[in-house]
């Protein structure tokens, strides 16, 4: 996701649109949503990967 939103910045001039999603990235990640490759707490579970991507899409639509 991180990697798409520096094309949107560099290679495309989106540089709103890059925010928008780094902006969603960080908020999905401060609310406790992790991938079981970032989890790096126990006790906590992970959701799978197109859970992850819901989350995020989740955090766009909530940010328009």
């Amino acid at each position: 996701m991180l990697s798409f939103a520096m094309a949107l910045r560099y290679s495309f001039d989106m540089g709103a649109e890059a925010d928008r999603l780094e902006d969603a990235v960080s908020k999905v990640l401060a609310d406790g949503v992790r991938t079981a490759d970032l989890l790096g707490e126990e006790g906590v579970s992970p959701v799978s990967t197109s859970g992850m991507g819901d989350a995020i899409l989740a955090a766009l639509d909530a940010s328009l």
